[in-house]
C-alpha cells in the first residue's frame, strides 16, 4: 500500500525563533498588528510504501527522529493517510 505523510517541524516554544520574530515585527509594519507570536517551521510531504497504516506511521516516526527533526531544538507532528 502507498501512504502520504504530511509532517510539520517547528522550533520548540522555549527557544528563540529569529525568523518568526522578524515576521511578527513586519506584520506590525504593514498594518497587521493583530497578528503576533509568529513561529516559522517547515512542512515536509513524503510518500511511503508499507504493508499497513501502523507500519507507515512507524517509518515516518523513525524518519523524523533520525533525519527530519533535531529533537533538541524542534518538535514534529505528522499525519499519514492512504493514497
Amino acid at each position: 500500500m502507498k501512504f502520504k505523510a504530511e509532517i510539520d517541524v517547528m522550533p520548540l516554544d522555549a527557544l528563540l525563533d529569529p525568523q518568526g520574530k522578524a515576521v511578527t515585527n513586519s506584520m506590525k509594519n504593514i498594518g497587521l498588528s493583530e497578528i503576533d507570536g509568529v513561529r516559522i517551521g517547515r512542512h515536509v510531504r513524503l510518500f511511503i510504501e508499507a504493508g499497513d497504516q501502523a507500519t507507515a506511521e512507524q517509518k515516518v516516526e523513525e524518519a523524523c527522529k533520525k533525519l527530519l527533526a533535531n529533537q533538541i531544538m524542534e518538535s514534529y507532528s505528522f499525519i499519514v493517510t492512504p493514497v
